[in-house]
């Protein structure tokens, strides 16, 4: 049995014939693995769902009760036989329930990781590296441009602007799942405990991360608030509410941006963002290319983003590497939309 037997890109997205099932297809299926809970791979309307529970109940929070037929839970580190094959989840250091998905078959076993990310992050499962011989790795920040840094000293420069501008307002945007409530949680852990503010689109995910056992410390809901009240505080957004006409409910506010896009400059001053932080639940070049080492693989499909140099990496350093045409991935950060009835 060869690697493509197991699984194959089919316009639905990732499929495991021998299991009867897609991997975060991207059109309803009778059978869908799903890795996480950003909408570009957790969509609804599928037969049933396999997934963590966390990522379960943000597919609900989302879409509502009657997301899928039926649904089922899994643990990471837990098995389950599906077909000919053998499903086993691991964390991908992603968002809170974010997995890799190991399908094991005969003797061969391939891992897809989703999204993933190898650095530090207080509100989910770390990075697990799982030995396998086919690796399938995100490319989302795949050229050696992107080195993210460390995100506690883009919170720092955060912070610094809050104490140099006690009479201006800073607006964080961050995507709505993962981002912002890691952003909230490395603030705190730099020693701000003032109340921090929400846009209504973040509420309902950020609080179900609390549920969860995430500590987050005192938010409230900035809808209502004065203005003049909101002068040194810190308010968190989806993206796109911070470039709209919702911003001048703020005193002379700050935009920020917590993105590993903001390592281009053009992308911070086409976005208008007045102080950028690079921060991303996505892994940089370094952690692509040490992960795929750590592996252990001898094949690596790359998918959804720099594909062209990673897959030359891959093959300058002995690896059978190849992209993987799957459509339909983009990144959840430039696309997130403000939903309609969304009132901050």
């Amino acid at each position: 049995m060869r690697p493509q037997d197991i699984l194959i890109p089919v316009p639905a997205g990732l499929c495991c014939k021998p299991g009867g099932f897609h991997i975060d297809p991207v059109r309803p299926v009778e059978r869908a693995v799903i890795t996480h809970g950003h909408s570009d791979h957790a969509r609804a309307g599928h037969g049933a769902v396999l997934a963590t529970r966390e990522t379960l109940d943000i597919m609900r929070l989302r879409y509502g009760e009657n997301f899928a037929g039926t649904t089922q839970a899994i643990g990471y580190g837990e098995k389950i036989q599906l077909g000919d094959v053998t499903v086993k989840f691991h964390p991908a250091g992603h968002v809170l329930g974010s997995a890799q998905i190991a399908v094991s078959c005969k003797d061969i076993c391939i891992v897809a990781s989703g999204d993933y990310k190898d650095a530090r992050d207080p509100t989910c499962a770390p990075f697990e590296v799982v030995p396998c011989d086919v690796f399938i790795t995100e490319a989302t920040f795949g050229l050696p441009v992107f080195r993210h840094g460390d995100a506690a000293d883009e919170i720092d420069k955060l912070l610094a602007s809050v104490a140099l501008f006690p009479e201006r307002a800073h607006l964080v945007g961050a995507y709505s799942l993962g981002k912002a409530q890691r952003v909230i949680a490395l603030i705190r852990e730099a020693g701000y405990d003032a109340p921090i503010y929400l846009h209504g689109a973040m509420e309902k995910i950020t609080r179900y991360y609390e549920s969860r056992g995430v500590p987050l410390g005192e938010l409230r809901p900035v809808k209502g608030v004065k203005k003049a009240e909101l002068a040194g505080t810190i308010t968190l957004a989806p993206p796109s509410a911070t470039s709209d006409i919702w911003t001048r409910r703020f005193p002379d506010p700050v935009t920020a941006f917590a993105s590993g896009w903001m390592r281009v400059r053009a992308r911070a001053r086409q976005r208008g963002v007045e102080l950028p932080l690079v921060i991303s639940d996505h892994a940089d070049w370094d952690g692509l290319t040490a992960t795929i080492a750590a592996t252990g693989a001898g094949e690596v499909w790359v998918t959804h983003g720099q594909e062209d140099a990673l897959v030359h990496w891959c093959q300058t350093s002995g690896l059978a590497a190849r992209p993987l045409d799957l459509v339909g991935y983009g990144d959840e950060e430039e696309s997130e939309a403000l939903p309609e009835d969304a009132e901050a």
